[in-house]
């Protein structure tokens, strides 16, 4: 008898069950491109575990127990830095997974998915680089200790796609946009232009992650025929557990479709 096809869910389900951080990346690129060659044709339906599988190491601990170093000259910060960063890059290629499979049976387009794939294979890109320039200061990821907060996200939205796209991409993602361009600074001033280099990658990329996030929060809202920027904040203020901290980047924000009337109601003192 014939194997059946695989789909895209279920593709989806396997790169959130691989537990090797590397492997998880590989195989994520793996599935975007058959699902850009054609060989995965459908998206068909899947449920995806409530917790993705990970490697032993990092050890996960509190925001608040995770130690903070300060990028300088000494290669400890910037370690510490790169290695923060693969390890939101190894959630971020989960998160974009759970969603292509969590919402597969919610009637979307294919373009939707599309766009998705794309962000989950930037995101493998990411932590690829990543853990190549770790490797080139002797480091690899797993080597510190990094916080468990980032998933709590995708649990806080699992029932709905709304609420998700408008935590994931409209509030974590936007703002590493703010965040970014002082690292980027940082690392130059401490004399490491290669590290400098992959987060301008990485910052543009997250621009267009931002972009598909409110290109589909807004078709979703207008199918369900809701008005976009007051169900944005609701949804923000249900689902949300930290504040919108300027300053902002709002040339990286509009660039991705936000604009301050949209966030600037919500944002902290």
């Amino acid at each position: 008898m014939p194997e059946k096809p695989q789909t895209l869910a279920g593709a989806a389900v396997g790169v959130l069950a691989t537990a090797d951080a590397a492997a998880k990346a590989a195989a994520g690129r793996a599935v975007a491109a058959a699902w850009r060659a054609g060989a995965i044709a459908e998206v068909g339906r899947a449920a995806p575990p409530d917790r993705p599988a990970r490697p032993a190491c990092p050890e996960l601990k509190a925001p608040r127990d995770v130690p903070r170093r300060s990028i300088g000259p000494a290669p400890k910060g910037r370690v510490a830095l790169l290695h923060a960063l693969a390890h939101i890059e190894l959630n971020a290629i989960d998160l974009a997974w759970d969603l292509i499979a969590r919402f597969s049976g919610d009637e979307l387009p294919r373009a939707f998915f599309d766009d998705w794939v794309t962000v989950a294979d930037d995101e493998a890109r990411h932590f690829t680089l990543l853990s190549e320039r770790l490797a080139a200061f002797g480091a690899a990821y797993g080597d510190l200790p990094a916080h468990d907060g980032l998933w709590q996200a995708a649990s806080d939205t699992r029932h709905d796609l709304l609420a998700r796209l408008a935590v994931v991409p409209l509030v974590l993602e936007a703002r590493g946009l703010d965040v970014t361009p002082a690292m980027i600074a940082k690392l130059e001033a401490a004399g490491d232009p290669e590290s400098a280099a992959l987060l301008r990658v990485v910052y543009r990329d997250e621009i267009g992650h931002v972009a598909a996030g409110k290109r589909w929060f807004d078709w979703a809202c207008h199918r369900a025929g809701l008005e976009p920027a007051e169900t944005w904040r609701a949804l923000v203020e249900r689902h949300f557990k930290g504040t919108l901290k300027p300053p902002f980047n709002e040339a990286a924000r509009r660039e991705a479709g936000l604009t301050p009337d949209l966030y600037g109601p919500l944002a902290a003192g």
